[in-house]
């Protein structure tokens, strides 16, 4: 890519702004000029780039003139606020929010999974939900090789899914509890510390939280295929960084967990860590800070009476792959376009 690229990143103080800086860093995007924009309240403010001090800007509905690509992690609300400036001003919004997902006219896409997806773009390209990313960096692969028929979904997700806020809580909370003092929950429902909560987003009519129902939605429209039976169940662990997710896997062919491997082993973005007699199997604090999903648990699903099951387990850096790395190699996918 000879190209260089003005940048601009909204939300840039949250938890994914920050994390998104230090990708475009690490892999070296083509920036010619970047724009750190935030709420009037963060205006001012100044944060290392490339070793060189940027101030930080309000975001203004003027904040997108000369701008190629704009990353968003500000919140559904301002996504869809500022849309409209963005496309008028000839940038394209890579979004990070739920707020566009569903629209027929914005491609979902993970680069492993659909990048070819990103040419559909009318000015906005999504970023999908973080589970849902990394439960399909895991199963699309599978699913090209043996044909996804049913998945059943238990996902054990991090503080970091609900920001900054969420990895405070859990350890302020840890610290009370073990020192005895009362405990007056904020960003969660309930305590976190020490506890499981199964409740992620809002409930809807049907029993199924909104986020349940968004890894069932954006399965079916990455990949393709709206014959795909999906059900999820999303719980808050006390964990920091990086989502855990069991699956139970349905196929339409016959597939071993060796043949499994084989297909996963040559996978982009996955790392096998599948020995459980050396006790090497996916945990969230060794995927914390990896760009990779790791998998392993893999085998029959014993309770069919054919082999077309499988059960896996994955982890993934919510903040990482989850969103921050997913959206600059969704850039990248632009960038190459």
């Amino acid at each position: 890519m000879s190209r260089q690229f003005s940048v601009a990143v909204a939300g840039c103080t949250g938890a994914v702004g920050v994390e998104m800086l230090k990708v475009l860093e690490e892999r070296n995007f083509p920036i010619s000029k970047l724009k750190l924009l935030a709420s009037a309240r963060s205006a001012g403010k100044k944060m290392k780039f490339r070793g060189e001090d940027i101030v930080v800007e309000e975001l203004t509905h003027d904040s997108f003139k000369g701008v190629d690509i704009a990353l968003f992690s500000a919140g559904g609300s301002i996504s869809k606020e500022f849309r409209q400036s963005v496309v008028d001003a000839g940038a394209i919004m890579i979004d990070n929010s739920s707020a566009f997902r569903m629209d027929d006219d914005v491609p979902l896409v993970v680069p492993e999974v659909n990048p070819e997806d990103v040419k559909k773009h009318k000015g906005v390209i999504a970023n999908p939900n973080c589970s849902t990313i990394i439960m399909l960096v895991a199963v699309a692969p599978l699913h090209k090789a043996f044909g996804l028929k049913r998945l059943v979904a238990s996902t054990y997700q991090a503080t970091s899914g609900a920001g900054a806020k969420g990895m405070e809580e859990m350890l302020v909370q840890t610290r009370q509890v073990l020192n005895e003092e009362p405990i007056a929950p904020n960003v969660f429902a309930h305590r976190i510390a020490f506890n499981l909560i199964p409740h992620i987003d809002v409930f809807t009519e049907n029993g199924y939280t909104k986020e349940e129902l968004k890894m069932l939605n954006e399965t079916r429209k990455m990949l393709h295929d709206d014959s795909i039976k999906v059900s999820c169940t999303c719980v808050r662990v006390p964990v920091m960084r990086a989502h855990s997710e069991s699956l139970n896997l349905e196929f339409k062919t016959k597939v071993t967990p060796e043949m499994a491997r084989e297909v996963l082993a040559k996978a982009a973005g996955v790392t096998l860590k599948d020995d459980p007699a050396a006790k090497v199997y996916p945990m969230p604090v060794d995927a914390s800070g990896q760009g990779n999903v790791f998998v392993g648990r893999i085998r029959q699903d014993i309770s069919r009476d054919d082999e077309c099951g499988l059960d896996i387990f994955v982890a993934g850096d919510q903040v990482l792959k989850g969103a921050a790395l997913n959206a600059v190699q969704i850039a990248e996918l632009v960038a190459a376009l």
